[in-house]
């Protein structure tokens, strides 16, 4: 199976950390730093996982909360889930259940 790696994006605590609780308070640090994003923008870089993000933007997050990028994403292995199959064990024969079966005839009125 192929190993899956998975992250966690921790900015909000960090941000917590040092008494910051609005996004609003990093807007203006980011702009120091020649990073201009919109409220909306700052919002979703807090609030949520960022899947894509600018090493400028990463490199600003770090000086403004003097910590590092490992401080800021921790990386973990992701369990692969077992694929159910028809022919698990643990059911028997899917098609020997099956024969058994049999509909019943609607009878409309």
């Amino acid at each position: 199976m192929t190993k899956k790696m998975s992250y966690r994006w921790m900015l909000r605590e960090r941000m917590a950390e040092r008494g910051w609780w609005k996004t609003t308070d990093l807007t203006p640090l980011l702009a120091e730093r020649g990073i201009h994003l919109s409220a909306a923008q700052t919002y979703r870089l807090v609030a949520h996982t960022p899947e894509r993000l600018s090493l400028d933007v990463l490199a600003a997050l770090c000086d403004i909360l003097a910590c590092t990028p490992a401080d800021l994403i921790e990386i973990h292995a992701v369990e692969p889930r077992a694929v159910r199959t028809g022919t698990d064990e643990a059911l028997g024969d899917v098609t020997a259940i099956r024969a058994g079966i049999r509909p019943k005839r609607a009878r409309i009125t």
